[in-house]
């Protein structure tokens, strides 16, 4: 690189090649090694090599077999590192000088930042469940901290940069691919450069607003390195744009659709019911035995059509956008160029006797949490990034929660979009949080996760001027924007859920319900004292919710892209 740092790649090509065999190109930068030593390539040549492309897999800089450091997510050296990286590309005798950005997770979000780099050599990037903006989609949902995924990833990614993987029968791994004929000791070498780096967990824990800049990271802060932060920078770079999401994988579907909304390149959005990764579908409202379409082979051969468009031009000559989405239940998939879709904004209060009321209620009063900082919800959820997603019988957590039911439905019910909730509360306490999950409840009285939202009071003030205030109520999170709460004084909180899209039958029962902590996935705040006793007002100006409701005679613009969803 510009500044001597070496980073390390390998190149998989087409068996029977020669060296001055032309190939497009597929390139992926991770920060999870490109390969273990004495291990085949990585999964994504065996995907794109059999098509005939060339594949490029790199360790990100300051990790893998790669010099210099890794201090934090998606570091400046390490993004202008992926133009020098594309340079190298195009010199090759093998490359048509044609390259495709390819990623899932940590690598679908190096994918964004080669697209900011704006190189003539890229033609296009999948984002397969990215972070468009890492700390409102990952590490602090609403301003909360996602203390359990912040340590534990960190600590993980913190080992992998000391050379040590533990597998999953529990064995070590032989550790990162050398380079080249000095490789163990070239590998021993950037291991030194890194030991004394400390854990971005650290960093994290002197985070509270996106501004924040941690000693450790000198002088950086989050919202340096979140996507949507640059978003004019990939619309300068026109760069077509395939980006999967998941209903229930943290804030994926939210960032998806935020740079549905904010981005002007080409973009094909595809939402499913999926936790993250997309290798297992999850619809409550379905038999748990029915197979959801598309299949992870149906998903990769779809990314394989999108790279041939960017490659022959296609992708970047229609210029349109779409957003495909799942709709659970129903089972079906849906097509639209614009979001949020046509959709009658119906409230529901909260009323006495834990009702769920459509009918704004006469009677005022106030319903009591004490919060317990020892409750929540369990271990497998949207926050969690496990591939598999299971939420069970969502009353087992009701111990830590108020709980709100409608009556029966008596017809079919469509949800889609970002449900909105309005809390009127007063606590003892200047700041906390305020988790609301949205759930149906079956006629065998098994309530089922829909969706959540959550919001650090400190952060209670909307932002007015959001450019995606379409949503709801929107929230900057920057410190000159903190409003803590009065003790005894009564405030109203209001925030946007996370999008979902669902069919609930008739017969079928709505549930919300209220927390005030998840001990087993985010810090309690406040982090010390007595907690928070909250009270939530009923009456006409009291907790509601305003979800999203798809009136079948509104039209819905269905049209397709080419390379729109394959069925």
């Amino acid at each position: 690189m510009r500044d001597g740092v070496r980073i390390a790649l390998d190149i998989v090509r087409p068996l029977g090649d020669g060296a001055s065999t032309k190939r497009d190109t597929i390139l992926v930068m991770t920060r999870y090694w490109r390969g273990v030593k004495g291990g085949p390539p990585h999964e994504f040549a065996d995907l794109f090599v059999p098509q005939g492309y060339a594949v490029v897999v790199g360790d990100a800089r300051g990790t893998g077999a790669s010099f210099g450091v890794w201090p934090y997510h998606r570091g400046r050296a390490e993004t202008l590192d992926f133009s020098e990286v594309l340079d190298w590309i195009g010199a090759q005798p093998w490359s048509t000088g044609q390259v495709v950005g390819y990623g899932r997770s940590y690598t679908a979000n190096t994918a964004d930042w080669m697209a900011e780099r704006n190189h003539p050599a890229l033609k296009g990037i999948v984002p397969r469940f990215a972070d468009y903006d890492p700390y409102e989609d990952v590490y602090f949902p609403g301003g909360v901290p996602n203390a359990s995924y912040g340590q534990t990833w960190g600590d993980w990614v913190k080992d992998l940069d000391r050379n040590l993987m533990i597998l999953p029968d529990g064995e070590r791994s032989p550790g990162v691919r050398p380079v080249g004929p000095h490789g163990e000791s070239d590998l021993d070498a950037a291991l030194q450069d890194r030991k004394q780096i400390p854990s971005v967990w650290e960093g994290f824990q002197h985070v509270t607003f996106k501004d924040d800049c941690p000693p450790t990271w000198g002088g950086v802060a989050m919202i340096d390195w979140s996507t949507q932060e640059v978003a004019n920078r990939l619309d300068r770079s026109g760069t077509p744009i395939q980006n999967w999401a998941g209903w229930f994988d943290g804030g994926t579907a939210q960032g998806a659709i935020r740079r549905f909304l904010r981005q002007s390149n080409p973009i094909n959005v595809i939402i499913g019911p999926w936790g993250h990764g997309g290798d297992k579908s999850y619809d409550p409202l379905r038999d748990a035995n029915e197979v959801i379409l598309p299949t992870t082979l149906a998903q990769q051969t779809n990314d394989v059509r999108f790279a041939d468009l960017c490659f022959n031009g296609q992708a970047v000559r229609e210029r349109g956008k779409m957003l495909h989405y799942y709709t659970l239940g129903e089972a079906t998939w849906k097509s639209t160029r614009s979001w949020p879709p046509a959709a009658n904004r119906r409230r529901w209060h909260m009323a006495s006797g834990f009702r769920l009321s459509s009918s704004p209620p006469d009677e005022t009063g106030l319903d009591s949490l004490q919060v317990d900082t020892n409750l929540g919800d369990g271990t497998s959820n949207r926050w969690a990034f496990e591939t598999v997603v299971g939420f069970g019988d969502r009353q087992q957590f009701d111990a830590a929660r108020l709980a709100y039911t409608s009556e029966p439905l008596t017809h079919d019910l469509e949800v889609t979009g970002h449900p909105v909730v309005h809390l009127n509360i007063t606590s003892t306490r200047e700041d906390g949080i305020f988790f609301v999950y949205l759930e149906a409840v079956k006629p065998d009285d098994v309530s089922l996760y829909l969706t959540e939202g959550q919001l650090r009071a400190l952060h209670r003030k909307v932002w007015t001027d959001s450019p995606f205030r379409a949503l709801g109520p929107q929230h900057s999170y920057l410190r000159h924007d903190a409003e803590p709460l009065i003790p005894g004084e009564a405030a109203l909180i209001s925030f946007t859920l996370h999008p979902i899209s669902a069919l609930l039958p008739a017969g079928y029962r709505l549930r919300v319900c209220l927390a005030g902590s998840d001990q087993a996935t985010f810090a309690n705040v406040p982090a010390d004292g007595r907690p928070p006793l909250l009270e939530f007002h009923r009456g006409r100006e009291g907790c509601c919710i305003d979800l999203p409701i798809i009136d079948p005679s509104l039209e819905r613009d269905e049209s397709r892209l080419p390379h729109s969803l394959p069925r």
